[in-house]
């Protein structure tokens, strides 16, 4: 691993190390030179330029990312009916006061069941996906999410839940991290933030119809009042199975398969000729396999453990903490928002209210998010900032927790009122721009083995917060109120610290050019600022060996044919 420089705006740009140049062919000199052209326009692509030439690629993303509101819906079905009477009276038990609650245990239980099955699912899928394509892992959890939802719609006990909620959520991991990686791989630079945090939308999205549908479910006392909304689930994966069969690969993943021509066809798939004169199918399929032979290069193997060894060991810790720091940052303890404030005072109707306008916040936040960025704030500014803004809304929250009890309704309803502001910061950066930043910050050749371990991080950080949220929130147990908020504000200040010294700025970076910041070790302060040349070294020979053997055939034909370049 090379030393740790402090590179500047003035310094010479970056280059790979001279050990692992290799001699130049004639099919090696075309694959770089066109490597840098599609580069180059990358680069100078507006987005309203990406969005005419990638329009395809928008709305396969979009279908693709949408599988992640089936989860939103249903971890906020869940963490909603801890507050649902009718649920609470069928499941739960009676309290001394006559009212019926699920016991903190189960409520842990519950949550927890669901992580387990997320972090199964996405060790699965870090094998599954890289193997058979993304498109066939995810056509088949839709599938399994058909067969799973059946236990929730037909569950007698507390018990068939959680046996429910730990296999939908190995399907729910997998599109965790996939819908991601998708969206990150089939856009270019100046769309990939946009696509990468929709996903987020997809969450709100989700939580909206969610809350939505229970409210609607208040004023029924029968069994129906929570089987009708688990029944909805089934208008999710057929439509989506549909849609999912006719998408194109990942160009990147074929290319890594070596499967060049198949990448170049689904590449354009991905994109309108006629709107862009200037693109050039064979040169970004040259970014793509030149991107692919500096990764191999520099990262000699693909699996697990490789994501700890050499630069991969630094990206890997980065990407695991943005993950986990959206838990850490009081995600945990906005999710019981319901709960959290009928037992602050609300009554249930208007604390679903809250909620549904903390949810519906968090829809508006992204395309917030997106309108920061199109402003060319960058992603470490969004996510530090925003820390800090939620870390405030913390305190604020547990200072609430100091009102007399003669004004509880005033506190509760002023609580109610900073979660939505809390939302609002969220949504608006920790939330959303995590997304983009997972998908960017991790190699290729280990996207999906990279992210998959920040998403487990994120789901363990989960487990332990969906094991003390309902402890400090339960009456029946600690009984915190709003001086949970204190505890988080001081784990979140802890974040806004790793955060400001480890947290790099990717935007409007290459993959190549990510790759060769992280191998030359420059500080993540000055990842925005160092000029880097990514082209003015060698890559594999093995990497380029058939791509290479195309081109030369390529010329062949053109000389027998009289010569003549041919745009694609």
């Amino acid at each position: 691993m090379a030393d740790t420089i402090d590179p500047s705006a003035t310094s010479p740009p970056l280059h790979f190390p001279e050990k692992d140049n290799l001699a130049h062919t004639k099919s090696m000199n075309e694959v770089i030179h066109n490597a840098k052209n599609a580069t180059e326009k990358e680069h100078s692509m507006t987005l309203w330029q990406g969005l005419k030439l990638y329009p395809k690629a928008v709305g396969w993303s979009v279908l693709i990312s949408t599988c992640i509101v089936m989860e939103g819906y249903d971890l906020c079905l869940l963490s909603s009916f801890y507050a649902f009477p009718q649920f609470n009276k069928k499941y739960g038990k009676q309290l001394p006061n006559g009212d019926y609650q699920i016991p903190a245990p189960w409520q842990a239980g519950l949550s927890n069941g669901a992580n387990v099955g997320e972090i199964i699912g996405l060790f699965i899928n870090g094998y599954v996906s890289e193997r058979f394509g993304y498109r066939y892992t995810v056509m088949t959890c839709l599938t399994l999410i058909i067969a799973f939802t059946a236990i929730f719609f037909t569950a007698q006990t507390v018990v068939h839940l959680q046996v429910a909620e730990i296999l939908c959520g190995i399907p729910w991991g997998v599109f965790q991290t996939l819908t991601i990686t998708y969206a990150s791989e089939v856009c270019p630079v100046a769309l990939r933030g946009y696509l990468t945090t929709y996903v987020n939308f997809c969450w709100g999205l989700g939580q909206v119809i969610g809350i939505g549908v229970i409210k609607s479910m208040l004023p029924r006392h029968d069994e129906w009042a929570y089987r009708i909304p688990y029944g909805l689930q089934w208008m999710w994966p057929v439509p989506l199975l549909i849609g999912v069969a006719l998408a194109p690969e990942s160009p990147w993943w074929l290319v890594r398969k070596g499967r060049t021509e198949e990448a170049k066809k689904s590449l354009l798939r991905l994109t309108s000729l006629d709107k862009e004169t200037d693109f050039d199918a064979d040169e970004t399929i040259s970014m793509m396999v030149h991107t692919t032979a500096l990764e191999e290069k520099i990262t000699k193997g693909a699996s697990y453990l490789d994501c700890f060894r050499g630069t991969d060991r630094r990206r890997t810790e980065i990407v695991c903490m943005v993950w986990a720091i959206q838990n850490l940052s009081g995600n945990s303890f906005s999710g019981y928002s319901t709960y959290f404030l009928q037992q602050a005072g609300l009554e249930t109707s208007k604390a679903f209210d809250f909620s549904l306008g903390q949810y519906g916040i968090n829809m508006i936040g992204v395309f917030g998010a997106w309108f920061l960025m199109s402003w060319g704030i960058g992603r470490r500014a969004l996510y530090l900032y925003g820390l800090c803004g939620l870390c405030t809304m913390l305190f604020i929250m547990g200072f609430l927790g100091l009102v007399p009890e003669a004004h509880r309704k005033q506190s509760s309803l002023a609580t109610g009122s900073i979660m939505l502001v809390w939302a609002l910061f969220y949504q608006l950066s920790v939330g959303t721009v995590c997304y983009s930043l997972v998908a960017e910050l991790s190699t290729r050749r280990l996207q999906i083995k990279t992210v998959v371990l920040g998403r487990n991080l994120y789901n363990i950080v989960g487990i332990i917060c969906s094991v003390l949220t309902p402890y400090m929130l339960n009456p029946g147990e600690w009984d915190w109120g709003n001086y949970a908020g204190f505890f988080w504000a001081a784990i979140c200040f802890c974040c806004i610290v790793y955060t400001y010294f480890r947290l790099p700025e990717p935007m409007g970076r290459s993959f190549a050019e990510l790759d060769l910041l992280f191998e030359r070790g420059v500080s993540a302060r000055k990842f925005k600022t160092t000029q880097v040349d990514v082209f003015s070294e060698e890559v594999d020979e093995r990497t380029l060996g058939n791509y290479e053997e195309k081109l030369e055939v390529r010329h062949l034909e053109l000389e027998s044919a009289g010569g003549g370049a041919v745009k694609s």
